[in-house]
């Protein structure tokens, strides 16, 4: 019988803490949540692996689904700099693993999810592990949830060729936005601080991820 404690205790301590993570809330968190729980049976035995993890398969118009690696995740929401008051909004919340995660440090989640398969999953895991300052929202990755705009933070839990206006407008006056931007051969993980008007950009680290659907440049024609 696999002893997910233990592989818990060995992700944090051989793969995350070793990432220059250093807000301990966040260690706490990925000790406490049972990532085993946001994925089907027959995964849970490399759930704890130091990579990327299938968690959908493709169905109807809905694309395959992933789960980032424990370290970049973890990562990106220590870039957020979360206070215990802030008001978060995930954009891809998948299985809702990080939306666990970052509930345990920030005041309420706004998980966002286009797939509403993977949104009823995300809804009924949450519930099962006592999750209770979760809203889970469906519809358009890219357009955000404006109507519980502003937010302390947005993590964009996947990665993406660009991050659109709309979801940086959705920031609260010193807000902060991470994600991991790509342009399809290197990924680099990025912040984003809202200051008034203008938002002040800088590059992280090098990282890859899995890519988020619904972020799709558009084709730009030449006459």
């Amino acid at each position: 019988m696999i002893d997910f404690a233990l592989q818990r205790k060995n992700m944090v301590e051989g793969q995350v803490q070793p990432s220059d993570i250093t807000d301990r809330r966040i260690l706490r968190a990925m000790l406490e949540v049972p990532r085993e729980r946001f994925v089907a049976p027959e995964k849970r035995a490399t759930v704890y692996a130091d990579e990327v993890l299938a968690v959908a398969s493709p169905h109807g118009s809905a694309p395959a689904r992933y789960m980032m690696a424990p370290r970049i995740l973890a990562k990106l929401i220590q870039a957020l700099e979360l206070g215990d008051g802030d008001v978060v909004l995930e954009v891809g919340a998948g299985t809702g693993y990080g939306t666990a995660v970052v509930a345990k440090i920030a005041r309420w989640v706004i998980a966002l999810e286009a797939d509403a398969a993977l949104a009823e999953q995300a809804s009924a895991t949450l519930s099962s592990l006592g999750v209770t300052n979760v809203t889970l929202a469906t519809g358009e990755l890219a357009a955000g949830v404006p109507s519980e705009a502003p937010y302390d933070a947005i993590l964009i839990n996947g990665a993406v060729p660009d991050v659109p206006a709309a979801l940086l407008d959705q920031l609260k006056d010193g807000g902060r936005l991470t994600a991991v931007v790509t342009d399809g051969a290197i990924g680099r993980a990025m912040q984003w601080r809202r200051l008034g008007g203008t938002f002040d950009a800088r590059a992280l680290f090098d990282a890859g991820a899995p890519r988020l659907p619904g972020f799709e440049r558009k084709p730009v024609f030449v006459f």
